[in-house]
């Protein structure tokens, strides 16, 4: 959908609430309200978007950036340097100045779970009355395009080659930082090469051993694969913005029974909730029929979240495939499928992939293989 497609159905649901204008802070959501996104936000970035025209203020290290990628009306910029301390050094100037327009009482749009305090205590103080717009952005957010989904679908292409190279490399005596490295390396080798002029990026952590596998959220350490290991690598990459997700357990040396039936349990799951995932099923449906793979083998216990999340231009998005949601699911959702169990002494076990739903069903656009038989190294 084109940012003015976008913009036309946000003005037709502040006409409906009565907002003259919505103030946008999120860098995500101004991203796909605007095009534009900064890569630090220390200095504030405010995106207004009025009834009949969109406004962007920046800091001036950003106005040669926002000029040539922000769709937007009329760009404001404040400056940080002694010589030009005459004219606005603040976002607040700005802001100031354009709320004048607007008479104490006038309906502002905001995303209230985004938007600092500080700025909330000082629209209140104008007078204003504050309207959450937030919701609306995340449920707009929430079903994507085609354009957007052939975006991930090469994240979620560059994403398997990454994996596919570092898991070539799993072996005891390499560090976690080494192992992500090569991954790292082949992706961005073979995304320069097939997509000249393209905003790539990639996160990315890998936690080994029984017991860092077992919290599998931490950072890459200078820890050192060993036999016996349990390994966990999660891996984000992105294309032009949008995110897809892909994570492996496997094991270096050879696992124990329970171990390698930890897996082929997480597996399972997984299976469960990729074969059910489509649109007319609700969120919690999904999340609850996973959670049962664990729970009739014995391990309900040690299951600590939910089956998945919503994925795009964020990290994580809403809506959450939670087992007390009743979101009816809808084509164009995009959601990883990530059920995992955590047993002390014995590891985390959890492949996660990325799921785009369509009229007939859902598909993976991360396709490196799950069995068990892939994921173990000498």
């Amino acid at each position: 959908m084109k940012i003015n497609k976008r913009i036309q159905i946000f003005r037709e649901f502040m006409e409906q609430k009565g907002v003259r204008l919505s103030l946008i802070w999120d860098p995500d959501n101004q991203y796909y309200l605007s095009g534009f996104r900064a890569i630090i936000y220390s200095r504030p970035i405010v995106t207004l978007i009025h009834a009949d025209k969109t406004e962007l203020i920046v800091p001036g290290l950003e106005e040669l950036h926002a000029l040539e990628k922000a769709k937007v009306d009329k760009l404001y910029v404040y400056y940080e340097q002694i010589d030009m301390s005459h004219k606005e050094i603040s976002y607040l100037d700005h802001l100031t100045r354009l709320l004048k327009k607007y008479p104490a009482g006038t309906k502002l749009g905001v995303e209230l779970g985004l938007l600092p305090a500080s700025v909330y205590l000082f629209l209140q103080e104008q007078g204003f009355e504050l309207v959450d717009v937030g919701q609306k952005i995340i449920n707009m957010r929430a079903i994507k395009d085609e354009q957007e989904i052939e975006l991930l679908k090469i994240a979620g292409q560059l994403s398997d080659y990454a994996i596919g190279e570092s898991l070539k490399h799993a072996r005891a005596g390499i560090s976690e930082l080494e192992f992500d490295s090569y991954g790292d390396k082949f992706l961005l080798e073979i995304a320069s090469k097939d997509y000249p002029e393209e905003l790539i990026g990639y996160a990315n952590w890998t936690c080994s051993g029984i017991k860092r596998s077992a919290m599998p959220h931490l950072y890459s350490s200078t820890r050192k694969f060993a036999d016996g290991d349990v390994v966990v690598h999660s891996r984000q990459v992105w294309f032009n913005g949008y995110r897809a997700e892909n994570e492996r357990t496997f094991f270096v040396g050879k696992p124990s029974e329970k171990q390698k039936d930890l897996l082929k349990l997480a597996i399972e799951a997984q299976r469960v909730g990729m074969e059910m995932i489509q649109p007319g099923i609700t969120a919690k449906e999904v999340d609850i029929a996973s959670y049962q793979v664990f729970k009739k083998a014995g391990y309900g216990e040690y299951v600590n979240h939910r089956i998945g999340h919503g994925l795009g231009l964020s990290e994580h998005e809403e809506p959450y495939l939670r087992f007390d949601n009743d979101l009816v699911l809808e084509e164009g959702m995009v959601y990883t499928i990530e059920p995992g169990v955590y047993v002390p002494g014995l590891g985390g076990f959890r492949h996660s992939d990325t799921i785009i739903l369509t009229k007939t069903g859902s598909f993976s656009i991360t396709q490196y293989p799950r069995e068990l038989e892939y994921m173990l190294f000498d």
